[in-house]
Order: C-alpha cells, then sequence, then structure tokens
C-alpha cells in the first residue's frame, strides 16, 4: 500500500462532518478537532516546523526549504478538514475495491438497497478498468472531499522527509474546519501563515484546474404567522409556512441547481421548517457574474414585498435576510502577477504526464475567501468523485498521481517567478 493510499484511507476513517445549523461555533462539531489531532500528530512525526492547532481546528505548519531555494517565496497549500453534512458521515468505512468493469456494488446503504457505481453515471469509468478505487461501504459518504488532499499534501511532505535533495521553496500548509458550511479559512492567520500565494487541493477528477468559482450570497427568510382555531379562521388566520410557499413560487423553477450547468447560476432551497406560527427557509445564490448575484438578491427581496403585499399590508409576514458568503476568484488569480498559478500547474500536470482542464467550478473552495484576503489561491485536483454522497470513490492511481503533480509544482516554485516576492 502506497504511503498516500494508507494515509487516506486513516484520515477517511476519522469522523469530522461540520454542520450548518451549528456554524456559530467554530469547529460547529467537535469531531473536526478531532481529525485536526490526527493530522497534527503526523506533522510532528514528519518533523513539520511550527505545527500549531488552535482551538477552532485550524492546523498549520511550515517546511524548510532546500538548498538554494531559502530565498524564493513561501508556497502556500490548503485543505480542510470537515466532510459534507448532507449524508450520513459517521461511521465511514473505507475500503480498497478493484474495478472490473460494468457496475461495482460497493455495499449496501442503511436502507438495504445496494450501492453501485456504473459507467452508466461515471462514464469517466470505462478508462479505470483494473485500477483499485477507494469507497465506502455504501452506509456513508467516503470523505475525499476534502480528505485526499490532505493526504496528498502530507504524502508530499513524507516524500521530501526522505528526498531533502528535491527542489522546494519553504513550504506553508493549513488545514482548515468547516469548509463545507461556508466557514472554511475565515480565521486562518495569514501573517503567521507566511505565504502569499498558493493553492487548494479540493477539486475534482486528476487534471483538473480551476481558478475560477461562484459568487455567492445567502438568504434566510423567516415568517411570521398568526394562529387560531381553524373553524374560526376566516379573515385572522397567518399561516407563516403558506407564506413561504408563496414566496418559494416566486423564485425562477429553471434556476434552479438541477437544471443549471456551467456558468449557469441558481438559486437553491438548503431546508425549509415551520408551521402556522412560523416558518423559515434558507436559499442560497450562486453565479459566476456578480452583477448577477446582485439582481438575483433583488428578484428575492421583491418577492418577499409582493407576499407581504397579499395580506393586505396588515402587518410584515415575511422578512429575509441576505449576506455574501465569498467572491469568484478568477477576480484576482488571472491578474498579471497571480498568472505564475495558473501556467505552473499547467506545466506540473504536464511533467505528470496529465493534460490540465480548466474548469468553472459550480462551488467555491477556501481559496475564493483567501484570495480576497491577500493570499492568491487557485485549486488543484484532489481526484474525488461524486462527492458529497454515498457513491463517493477516489482513484488509487490518480491519488498516488497527484502527488507527482504537487512534487513537481514544488520545483517549479524552487526557482523566482515573474510577479512574486
Amino acid at each position: 500500500m502506497s504511503d498516500v493510499l494508507d494515509r487516506f484511507l486513516r484520515y477517511c476513517a476519522v469522523p469530522s462532518q461540520s454542520n450548518p445549523l451549528t456554524a456559530d461555533d467554530v469547529p460547529s462539531t467537535a469531531s473536526q478537532l478531532d481529525m485536526a489531532n490526527v493530522v497534527a500528530r503526523d506533522l510532528r512525526e514528519l518533523g513539520a516546523q511550527d505545527v500549531t492547532v488552535t482551538p477552532s481546528a485550524y492546523v498549520t505548519a511550515h517546511w524548510p526549504a532546500s538548498a538554494g531555494a531559502e530565498g524564493m517565496p513561501a508556497l502556500g497549500l490548503c485543505c480542510h478538514l470537515d466532510t459534507a453534512w448532507q449524508t450520513y458521515g459517521d461511521p465511514v468505512r473505507p475500503q480498497v475495491r478493484r474495478y472490473e468493469g460494468g457496475t461495482l456494488a460497493i455495499g449496501r446503504g442503511r436502507d438495504g438497497r445496494e450501492v453501485s457505481i456504473s459507467p452508466d453515471t461515471n462514464p469517466q469509468l470505462e478508462h479505470m478498468v483494473g485500477w483499485d478505487l477507494v469507497t465506502s461501504d455504501g452506509t456513508s459518504l467516503l470523505g475525499g472531499d476534502d480528505k485526499a488532499g490532505i493526504a496528498m499534501v502530507v504524502s508530499l511532505l513524507a516524500r521530501l522527509r526522505k528526498d531533502p535533495a528535491l527542489p522546494h521553496p519553504r513550504l506553508a500548509v493549513a488545514f482548515v474546519p468547516d469548509e463545507e458550511v461556508g466557514h472554511g479559512a475565515a480565521l486562518l492567520d495569514l501573517r503567521e501563515f507566511g505565504a502569499g500565494f498558493g493553492y487548494t487541493i479540493d477539486g475534482g477528477p486528476l487534471g483538473e484546474f480551476c481558478y475560477e468559482t461562484f459568487n455567492a450570497a445567502e438568504a434566510k427568510v423567516r415568517a411570521s404567522g398568526t394562529s387560531v382555531h381553524t373553524g374560526t379562521a376566516k379573515g385572522v388566520m397567518v399561516n407563516a409556512s403558506e407564506a413561504i410557499m408563496r414566496f418559494h413560487a416566486m423564485i425562477p423553477a429553471q434556476e434552479r441547481p438541477e437544471y443549471t450547468e456551467g456558468h449557469e447560476g441558481f438559486y437553491y432551497l438548503e431546508r425549509m421548517e415551520g408551521n402556522c406560527e412560523e416558518a423559515r427557509a434558507d436559499y442560497i445564490i450562486r453565479d459566476h457574474d456578480q452583477a448577477k448575484v446582485e439582481s438575483r438578491k433583488d428578484v428575492m427581496r421583491r418577492a418577499v414585498d409582493l407576499v407581504n403585499q397579499t395580506y393586505g399590508g396588515r402587518r410584515e409576514v415575511l422578512t429575509i435576510q441576505i449576506e455574501d458568503q465569498y467572491h469568484n476568484l478568477a477576480d484576482v488569480v488571472t491578474r498579471p502577477e497571480h498568472r505564475h498559478l495558473i501556467e505552473n500547474a499547467r506545466t506540473a500536470y504536464a511533467k505528470a504526464g496529465q493534460e490540465m482542464r480548466c474548469v468553472p467550478m459550480r462551488g467555491g473552495t477556501d481559496g475564493s475567501q483567501l484570495s480576497f484576503r491577500g493570499f492568491a489561491c487557485a485549486n488543484l485536483s484532489a481526484c474525488y468523485y461524486n462527492a458529497h454522497g454515498v457513491r463517493e470513490f477516489v482513484p488509487v492511481p490518480e491519488l498516488e498521481a497527484m502527488v507527482d503533480v504537487l512534487q513537481e509544482l514544488a520545483a517549479l516554485y524552487a526557482r523566482p517567478q515573474a510577479g512574486t516576492r
């Protein structure tokens, strides 16, 4: 078993889901601190410098430059510790399965039904015949998003320890909590981190590269109703749940995630609950164009006004609160002084025998926040497929190849870059 595969299996077995309902606390779940301590222990065993775990579950460390590269700017690498909250994530039982073609049954779900992957839903499997794949046992997600990235970065450091002659600048590594609930690297101390640019390792299949993300906002709609006995409700009752439903009906149905792709933005109803007296609905707004995000915000505000008008202006039944979450990192990464992030990634993939494919991410990464805080940050492959679900898998050859890519990338930054200092 390769070093990176061994680490990946160990990391996946540590539950560390985040929780949007407790996201006011950082970390939102205690298990993320457990995961932080596991990673920090591995870093210390390798001999990383300045290994720190904060009470908020941020892990940071440094790795010294190779001989001759001490004067080069530090290269930052960042991954997130948490896994998605949308499905089961505890316990996680990772397994390595040989793919021989056709449909691969990985286990049974918690409802007893068979869970499988096939070329019908993942055509990429056609070129993976004979490969080992890492999956869960079907009862939970795997956690490749982003524990594959963590395993790759730590395995890179293990490789540099084994062969100190491999060229690389000083490396600054960070492993952060709560990316899946929109918090991510918000509390990362960039001065202590000590790097002005770098990469997240949090993308999909090998060869993918992202310097373009959504602009993001969240909208919280709240309804306040009047509950009375249904027998005497006429002219008195105001049903809060009905008000939320009226609002939702005004949001363009064709602009939901299940009907959009590429650069098309959307509105997404994350959750809703309520009764006659009170109800709530939480939405996210996404678009690569910030002007379109602002337009979507206006659509939602007007919908609130229209619903309130249907109640005759007796009182404000609906309220809405909208807050920005992150912005398109392309606004930073495509600046001339940061173009090296794109070109060096392309070269590193090529040196490892892979063609880079630039994809507009239909989401965000920690780099979306970091880039606007002064740490220019693009996104590399973590080689997971079917993220956020029980059919998630990571091909072992891609997992291993990505460590080669990181080694090549570090070597490129062991020499001067245009625009860096």
